[in-house]
């Protein structure tokens, strides 16, 4: 994008090896088309390839080539035709002396020249500007479509090409799917020198290439922040779901020196929602992306720092500061901290499905995946609100979708409203009492097995799995730290006390305030905590909750 986000101007490419006939064309054709395009020369055939091959992969748009017919190393002819390769949709004329005509006529039937042009061409609004018009007016009606944002090349059913697609998506950066047989791709590849054997492919928005990306290389070259800009905080917020951005925005707008880390992508599980239709304020419903794109700018814009793909490993007390560490080794300090890092949905234990996650059967909505939906049957796994709302959602894509929930019914563990809907859909089925017994495919997911509770089985066709089952708490990292329940969730409060009395090593004259861990100043929020209401509501007013008691707690130190 230009200045103001007006897209950029279309390229009018020059190539010519003598300097004086390079700086004449280009001169001409910036008085007459210098308002609507931009005039770039090269002094050779090579010179010009590369400059086609960074727009290129800058995703910008190129109207038309003239290049000159004798140059040293590669004629126009075969400039010509390398730059056809990159952008077929480009015109293309061939400059050339006199004695040249025939090979200038010949190169339009062998290479798909559009037009020739001999030089000497003055004046240039008889000689050059009708011919340049032309081929103006025939890019018009067939322009190419600038692909400024991010390009991901990659193949269907690759796991890592899915990985870096979630990874884009779930932190709101734009980019453009590429599939590895798309003839874009080809050139995409070719400008940027690598091949297929080497998927996935990101260009960013600036030209730079990464090859199969880690999630903290992808992070970099798309402008997130990594690295956390000082060694010491008023906060750190672990987690940046519902309750870690609840924090955040009112630890920030409190005046607290605030950093929210985060694993992955801002938003959690409820980022991934399609539609929350039951969280206060609106009545029409929102999805998990916008709230958590309005929260995550909200954050922002009180002053909280954001850091992702940072993988929290390590907490410990040194003195009055709390210290966390990250994978790599890297450490950042507070004198209070707020976990929120939510829960991950529990792995399906059945054959096949390990082997075919990210190429069919994935966890959560996976909303990348809804385009490619609009061909199969969909099957989801579940019976809580997340499940429902995600049939809702892929039953506008998919032929039929189909909600298979171990239970008797919905309405154990489904809200009321969302039981209505998917009554409503003529294309969703509910199959209760039934489980997958297994998952079946070659490249990707083909078949499932579904068993009733009676022991009866049927394969069913089935080109997409989504699993909502489940809570397992991310609390590995804090083993022998913090006091957790039997299934990992962070005990807090007066859960910690045992017949009245206090945890083992509690140094303050006082209980565990209400969201407090068994480490003073260290205070859970969210999903996270055991006998939390799992509520996206019920989250960010912890998140505000914590928030207060930190302000005590700070106020006490």
């Amino acid at each position: 994008m230009g200045e103001g986000g007006e897209p950029q101007k279309a390229v009018l490419l020059t190539v010519d090896d003598d300097p004086s006939v390079s700086r004449a064309v280009a001169r001409d054709l910036r008085r007459r088309y210098g308002r609507e395009f931009r005039v770039v020369r090269a002094g050779s055939g090579g010179e010009g390839l590369e400059v086609l091959r960074e727009l290129k992969l800058r995703g910008q748009r190129v109207a038309a080539v003239l290049a000159d017919y004798r140059m040293p190393e590669m004629s126009g002819i075969e400039f010509l035709e390398a730059a056809m390769d990159l952008f077929p949709r480009a015109r293309r004329a061939l400059l050339t002396a006199y004695a040249d005509t025939d090979a200038a006529i010949a190169a339009i039937n062998v290479v798909d020249v559009d037009h020739y042009l001999l030089k000497p061409w003055d004046p240039p609004e008889e000689k050059l500007y009708p011919v340049v018009d032309a081929m103006l007016e025939a890019y018009r009606e067939t322009p190419d479509t600038p692909a400024a944002e991010t390009k991901v090349i990659g193949n269907r059913w690759s796991v890592p090409s899915f990985e870096v697609r979630d990874f884009l998506a779930r932190n709101a950066v734009p980019y453009r799917w590429f599939t590895d047989d798309e003839p874009e791709a080809a050139r995409l590849l070719k400008a940027a020198g690598v091949d297929t054997d080497e998927l996935p492919i990101v260009i960013t928005s600036a030209g730079a290439t990464l090859v199969a990306p880690s999630a903290a290389e992808l992070a970099d070259a798309v402008g997130l922040s990594t690295t956390p800009a000082t060694d010491f905080y008023d906060l750190v917020v672990v987690g940046g779901g519902p309750a870690g951005l609840g924090a955040a925005v009112y630890g920030a707008s409190e005046g607290l020196r605030t950093l929210l880390v985060e694993r992955r992508a801002t938003g959690g599980q409820a980022g991934q929602s399609s539609r929350i239709e039951n969280y206060l304020g609106f009545p029409d419903g929102v999805s998990g992306a916008q709230l958590t794109d309005r929260a995550r700018r909200q954050a922002v814009k009180f002053g909280t720092e954001i850091i992702t793909s940072c993988d929290v490993v390590g907490l410990r007390a040194e003195g009055p500061a709390r210290v966390i560490t990250f994978g790599d080794g890297r450490e950042v300090a507070a004198h209070t901290v707020i976990i929120a890092t939510g829960v991950s949905y529990r792995e399906l234990e059945a054959p096949g499905v390990a082997e075919l996650t990210g190429r069919g059967v994935f966890y959560g909505s996976a909303m990348t995946e809804a385009a490619d939906c609009a061909d199969e049957d969909v099957y989801l796994v579940g019976g809580a609100n997340s499940a429902g709302q995600a049939a809702v959602y892929f039953a506008r894509h998919a032929p039929s979708v189909t909600l298979v929930v171990r239970g008797e019914s919905l309405e154990a563990s489904m809200s009321h409203y969302l039981i209505e809907q998917l009554r409503g859909l003529d294309n969703v089925r509910v199959r209760l009492r039934t489980r997958v017994a297994g998952a079946f495919g070659d490249q990707g997911l083909e078949r499932l097995c579904l068993a009733d509770a009676e022991g009866r089985s049927e394969e069913v066709s089935a080109g997409h799995l989504f699993v909502f089952i489940g809570a397992r708490p991310h609390t590995d990292w804090l083993e022998g730290v913090l006091q957790r329940d039997e299934h990992g969730f962070v005990r807090t409060g007066p859960d910690l006390l045992t017949e009245g009395r206090r945890p083992s090593g509690w140094r303050p004259d006082r209980d565990p305030w209400l969201l407090e861990s068994s480490l003073p100043g260290v205070f859970v929020a969210g999903d996270v905590r055991s006998e939390s209401v799992k509520r996206v509501a019920s989250a960010v007013g912890e998140g505000a909750m914590a928030v207060t008691l930190v302000h005590r707690y700070l106020g006490a130190s």
